[in-house]
């Protein structure tokens, strides 16, 4: 919903001087306008004073707070929320992370803009935004909505760097940017963002840091020490990547094969030829080269089975492609992007009761899933 829409559920209201919500009530200068949440049955002209309530009035001041960052008397609402609900921050914190974590986005983006709004200063809040936009962008690609993926990774870039500006610098804003880079092949910043991360922590007593944050020091180091052996932050494997993801696979493709003459043996890179060739509708050359993939370390991770999966169905071998998708989700088994390639793979074989098991169950974990739902109707419909 966009700002104004949002703006336009709420009144600005003047209250008498003789009018108090009750003994215990917040402290409210009346000489200022107070935006107050309009009930459903409210309209312009029936507002009753004598029904208004506190919630109302913190309502409405948490969507001034996030929808008019521009509002002349913001410290003054900040002030009314702080005396009134001198916890608020925490609850509408621990309530944006239940949302996203639910997947209820819209309503997780509209608190953190309250949040944001309330407090711009706390790094927190602008860490815990940059979380938010990741995953939301890693859960619209696993539905295979690209363009709005991309957009909201654009989004989480833009706070992650917000918070790793902060000063004093937040060690965690380093470590999950990190992850963010390294999901997106950019091992030059994912390598440089767990080097700070570890630079910020070299001094902390591992008492101090707890097991939680011993753990993340050493997936730092072994992170770097696997791009520093693969060469992965390497200025031309970075260009491969960025080409392929532009539309220029061949380009890319000739800078993977000169990275991997000197660099053979980094299933990242074997990886990335696939998905190039893939790409290009080259699927036994890039069947090869995820196999390749396979045999040089990546048989851990998920996607190199599910994109040789693909392959093989594009060539017709169905049971290969399912045996394929099976080894994935035993890796990922909550991974809707494999789950619903099982229901297609079904379809393949002409087992339509078991594909539409599988698209069902794509959208118990997601239900905003548009690619199964739609598969789902159209097999209804058949």
């Amino acid at each position: 919903m966009s700002g104004s829409k949002q703006l336009e559920s709420i009144y600005y209201i003047t209250l008498p001087e003789n009018f108090e919500l009750s003994k215990n009530a917040m402290h409210i200068d009346k000489t200022i306008p107070l935006p107050v949440q309009k009930k459903d049955k409210d309209s312009g002209d029936n507002f009753n004073m004598a029904e208004l309530t506190e919630e109302q009035i913190l309502s409405g001041i948490l969507t001034v707070l996030a929808y008019d960052r521009n509002n002349e008397h913001l410290d003054y609402y900040r002030s009314i929320i702080k005396e009134a609900r001198p916890n608020l921050k925490q609850e509408l914190s621990a309530a944006a992370i239940l949302k996203t974590k639910n997947e209820d986005y819209d309503i997780a983006e509209e608190i953190l803009m309250a949040l944001r709004g309330f407090d711009p200063d706390d790094v927190a809040i602008t860490l815990n935004t940059a979380l938010f936009f990741d995953q939301r962008a890693d859960s619209y690609r696993r539905s295979g909505l690209n363009d709005d993926a991309d957009a909201y990774d654009a989004d989480a870039e833009g706070y992650y760097k917000m918070a790793m500006d902060k000063d004093p610098p937040p060690p965690d804003a380093f470590f999950n940017a990190g992850f963010f880079y390294l999901k997106r092949n950019d091992y030059f910043n994912a390598r440089g963002c767990f080097e700070s991360y570890l630079a910020l922590t070299c001094d902390v007593k591992d008492e101090d840091l707890g097991e939680n944050g011993i753990y993340k020091k050493e997936r730092a180091q072994e992170i770097i020490n696997e791009i520093q052996n693969g060469n992965m932050d390497d200025a031309r494997f970075k260009n491969a990547y960025k080409l392929i993801q532009g539309g220029q696979e061949e380009k890319g493709l000739e800078e993977l094969r000169v990275f991997l003459q000197h660099n053979p043996d980094v299933w990242n890179a074997w990886f990335m030829l696939g998905w190039g060739l893939r790409r290009l509708g080259r699927y036994e050359d890039a069947a090869g080269a995820f196999e390749k993939a396979l045999e040089c370390g990546g048989d851990t991770n998920a996607d190199c089975y599910n994109e040789l999966s693909i392959c093989c169905m594009e060539r017709g071998s169905f049971d290969q492609a399912k045996a394929h998708l099976l080894k994935a989700l035993e890796i990922a088994p909550e991974n809707t992007k494999i789950i619903s390639n099982l229901g297609y793979a079904a379809l393949k074989m002409g087992d339509v009761a078991t594909a539409q098991k599988y698209f069902q169950t794509v959208l118990e974990f997601d239900p905003n899933d548009k690619i199964a739902a739609m598969e789902l109707q159209r097999l209804e419909r058949e």
